[in-house]
């Protein structure tokens, strides 16, 4: 029993306390940062970089307390006892190769960044119970999912910029001019900001591929009717930069 209340005496509540206030104000900074990049339409956005910037403050600031791992109870350091940072980085090391195989790439769209993210944010919190840190532990996943729930409606809420794909495939004779499609997306609400062209060498097809931004959520549903109802689109395909 009086294993179990080291992990709960006033000083390890004190530690965890400090710590605690650590992981808030990174979670601060993390999503002042990411705002920005959501703001203008980008793949990692608030929960990404809270995610990170939280699990990279608890895997430093642990460091700082090594007389309270365990409890209060391990071995001084360099009393024969394990280096836990050379654990600390294998973990950290393996986890980003799993992180880094849920990030795929959908066309010009990417998906799982905030899934990566969640999963090196749980090896950090698992590396913080282990050592001992069961308060920081919880307050950490408390955070966590309160980034992955809260912060996707956050987002949208928020003033933002709206970033889309889209490929359009002409006939060459009827491909109409750049000027005219820039005129058809801003009907609907969108704002060309980047172009690419491509004329298929043989099938006698040019294809545009542009970049459209728009401020706010708008429906993208306006943009496919207005396309399906144009004869000289022979393929056309719309996605989302970020997910």
């Amino acid at each position: 029993m009086d294993v179990l209340l080291a992990y709960w005496s006033r000083a390890e509540l004190l530690t965890n306390g400090l710590i605690l206030l650590h992981l808030v104000g990174a979670l601060g900074v993390g999503m002042l940062l990411g705002y920005e990049r959501s703001y203008h339409g980008r793949a990692a956005g608030m929960r990404t970089y809270g995610l990170v910037c939280l699990a990279s403050t608890a895997l430093t600031v642990v460091n700082a307390y090594p007389g309270m791992w365990y409890g209060g109870m391990g071995p001084p350091v360099g009393a024969g006892a394990g280096d836990a940072t050379r654990v600390i980085q294998g973990i950290v090391t393996g986890i980003g190769f799993l992180g880094a195989g849920v990030i795929m790439r959908e066309g010009l769209s990417i998906r799982g960044l905030s899934t990566a993210a969640s999963i090196w944010c749980t090896a950090a919190i698992g590396v913080t119970i282990g050592l001992g840190f069961y308060l920081v532990a919880i307050g950490a996943a408390l955070l966590s999912a309160f980034i992955m729930s809260a912060f996707r409606r956050l987002e949208t809420a928020l003033p933002h910029q709206t970033v889309m794909h889209l490929t359009l495939v002409f006939t060459r004779d009827k491909a109409p001019p750049a000027e005219e499609l820039r005129a058809r997306a801003k009907e609907q609400g969108f704002e060309v900001i980047d172009w690419a062209f491509h004329l298929r060498n043989g099938s006698g097809q040019f294809e545009y591929q542009l970049v459209l931004q728009a401020m706010g959520a708008c429906d993208p549903m306006r943009l496919v009717s207005a396309l399906s109802t144009t004869d000289a689109v022979i393929e056309f395909r719309l996605s989302p930069s970020r997910i």
